[in-house]
């Protein structure tokens, strides 16, 4: 995980740099928290993860990071809003979503799979005359904990 981290901490400082935004220690801790879950976490779990941050800094600081492209909010089956890395960032990765308790965890498919839905999707298109310019792949079912 520490290349990861630092290549991650890397991005996220050229990104804001780049639109003038300071690298703070808060927004160095939440992407560590981001890096660490490895999985969309709501900001109630991040609380958790790190009770001295307050919620409030956490609102803001994810609202900063999602305008400038560096986290994206991912929607599940639950209420919360789940806070993930933008692909970008991450790569490109689809969600397995648990329909019992709600949980997101991020799954990677092999490049030849990713191509071949992306051809599927581009011949299931291709009557409509809709341009796809990306796509998001959300699998619901039942997590290990809740199986």
């Amino acid at each position: 995980m520490g290349e990861r981290l630092a290549q991650t901490h890397e991005l996220v400082s050229a990104r804001l740099h780049k639109a003038g935004q300071l690298y703070t220690k808060g927004r160095r801790e939440l992407v560590e928290l981001l890096v660490r879950t490895a999985r969309p976490a709501t900001i109630p779990e991040m609380l958790e993860l790190r009770p001295r941050l307050t919620q409030s800094s956490l609102y803001r600081n994810m609202a900063d990071l999602e305008s400038l492209g560096i986290v994206r909010r991912v929607v599940g089956v639950d209420d919360p809003t789940r806070y993930e890395f933008s692909e970008d960032i991450i790569g490109r990765h689809h969600h397995a979503i648990c329909t019992v308790c709600g949980k997101v965890a991020d799954f990677f498919m092999p490049a030849p799979a990713e191509r071949s839905l992306e051809t599927s999707l581009d011949k299931a298109l291709g009557t409509t005359g809709f341009q796809p310019s990306t796509h998001r792949l959300d699998v619901f079912g039942t997590c290990p904990d809740c199986d």
